[in-house]
């Protein structure tokens, strides 16, 4: 389901580039430092711009510094760290924990089972810092596992319960921005999980699994009739975003709502941006 929040690195200047990468390598010193090298591996794009949209808000101390990194060792990396930075650790985490619980229920995933023992203190911490944000992901993940269950032909269900997920990451602390924050999550929620049934139809509909759309397949014109949907909703994220007054890294983040999420849409669609 993660994965789409990405940048369009074609389409950003040289400091902007630099500045995101060392965004991601950032955070994937956080995961390091507070969680031990494996929790490197659950690292995601989408945690990175949760980052930058927050940091950006509220506009913490920044850490900045090189490093080496097994991925890249024979040449300094940059990074920047911030308190947001390790909010977004502990998240990460945090969901990692919650997908290896039901890659193990859904699928006897062995090496899932194991990953979540790995994780499961570790959870169990972040729950005890972050009970809101930890309950309403849990019950959301568990609503959302119930709508697939039942087969729910439509989507708007399916797509509420990942954007209540996404609504609880965005609201670091019950603030003035709150509600602001909590409808661009929700909004940019409900994006990611249409966009991942959208790309998903054809191998979901070969291999019997849900998606809201299965219905739909080899009736529509898939890729007109998906971004007309997939553009309404990010039209409403966009919004959202627009209220809040950032200014820092705002045209990186542009380019990620704008462009970026855009880029496995299109290439799954063969189209040329």
């Amino acid at each position: 389901m993660f994965g789409f929040v990405t940048a369009n690195l074609d389409r950003l200047d040289d400091a902007q580039r630099e500045r995101y990468k060392a965004c991601y390598c950032g955070l994937c010193r956080s995961l390091k430092e507070r969680y031990g090298s494996l929790a490197r591996m659950t690292l995601t794009y989408d945690m990175t711009f949760l980052v930058l949209v927050l940091g950006s808000l509220y506009e913490p101390v920044e850490l900045h510094g090189q490093m080496l990194c097994p991925a890249h060792p024979l040449k300094q990396r940059k990074f920047w760290q911030s308190s947001v930075t390790d909010y977004a650790a502990d998240m990460n985490i945090a969901l990692a924990y919650l997908n290896c619980i039901d890659d193990w229920k859904d699928d006897l995933s062995l090496t899932a089972l194991a990953e979540s023992k790995l994780m499961k203190s570790q959870y169990e911490r972040i729950c005890e810092t972050y009970p809101r944000q930890c309950g309403v992901i849990k019950s959301s993940m568990s609503a959302l596992k119930s709508i697939e269950e039942r087969w729910d032909r439509s989507p708007d269900a399916a797509a509420e319960a990942f954007g209540r997920i996404m609504a609880e990451l965005f609201v670091l602390k019950e603030d003035r921005w709150s509600d602001l924050l909590h409808t661009f999550g929700m909004a940019l929620g409900e994006f990611i999980y249409v966009m991942d049934a959208c790309i998903d139809l054809k191998d979901d509909k070969r291999y019997y699994k849900y998606n809201p759309f299965v219905h739909l397949y080899g009736r529509i014109d898939e890729e007109s009739s998906f971004r007309a949907i997939l553009e309404m909703l990010l039209a409403d994220c966009v919004r959202s975003f627009e209220a809040l007054p950032l200014v820092q890294d705002t045209e990186l983040i542009k380019n990620i709502l704008c462009s970026g999420v855009w880029i496995k849409f299109n290439r799954h669609y063969a189209i040329t941006s």
